[in-house]
């Protein structure tokens, strides 16, 4: 068990980490097409299994999922709360010939406020954008605002690297399910049980680091059932079926 630390992490860290010059790299560690054939339509399935239309992505990135999505035919809603992601994302949706996508600034803990009285049938959150919040009360605000935008039955999926297995048994990495571009590498910078630091290094020299809160998959459930949601499914590596330390990365299925 790694020391914890008690000084605080500014909420706004991660947009200043993901400055412009990140941002436009960020395709490059994802690897659109390489993602594609590892997801394999998971979450396209997924989506559908529930009788999904209405998708809020509220970390959206540059912009994966949602084009991929809307190209799939469902009526997507794109917000992040880094303003340099958003441009990206409508750049991406520009050059993938979706000229319908509806992109808005927001912030996980403000989406009542965003978003007022609208419904989406799933909210989705991945990207292991859920770390960035530090702080329980604004994971538990930020499940609170997820769960009221949801129509009846409708459902929240959230993923994270398996941190279970990292503050456990150390970092690695199998590279074959989410971060599939191969002109940068990825490790901890630091690592402590409540902060890990990664450190991105591109073939070029460029570094970039993000920092974030490594939360276990129990604990995330947890939330999610503490939210109101009446059931959570697990998967690793778009697997239901999983060894709890094997997937490099943890999706949950909730339902409201």
């Amino acid at each position: 068990m790694t020391e914890t630390n008690n000084t605080p992490v500014p909420r706004d860290l991660y947009k200043e980490q993901y400055s412009p010059e990140f941002a436009g790299r960020w395709d490059e560690l994802i690897d659109w097409q390489r993602r594609a054939k590892a997801e394999n339509h998971f979450f396209r399935d997924i989506l559908r299994g529930h009788g999904v239309e209405r998708v809020l992505d509220i970390a959206c990135g540059t912009g994966y999922h949602a084009v991929t999505l809307r190209a799939e035919g469902f009526q997507v809603t794109a917000s992040d709360g880094a303003p340099s992601m958003l441009v990206r994302t409508e750049e991406n949706a520009r050059r993938f010939g979706i000229d319908d996508l509806r992109i808005v600034e927001a912030e996980w803990t403000r989406l009542g406020e965003v978003f007022g009285g609208e419904e989406f049938d799933a909210v989705i959150c991945l990207g292991n954008a859920f770390t960035h919040l530090f702080d329980e009360g604004d994971r538990v605000k930020a499940l609170s605002e997820i769960y009221r935008l949801l129509t009846r039955d409708g459902i929240a999926i959230i993923d994270q690297r398996n941190y279970d297995a990292i503050l456990d048994n150390g970092f690695s990495s199998k590279h074959q399910s989410y971060y599939l571009g191969e002109t940068v590498a990825v490790r901890p910078e630091e690592l402590r049980e409540d902060l890990l630091t990664m450190r991105y290094e591109y073939d070029d020299g460029e570094v970039h680091f993000l920092t974030i809160c490594p939360i276990r998959q129990e604990y995330v459930t947890n939330l999610l059932l503490g939210a109101g949601f009446r059931s959570v499914k697990r998967y690793g590596d778009f697997a239901q079926d999983y060894d709890f330390y094997e997937p490099d990365f943890v999706i949950q299925v909730a339902t409201k």
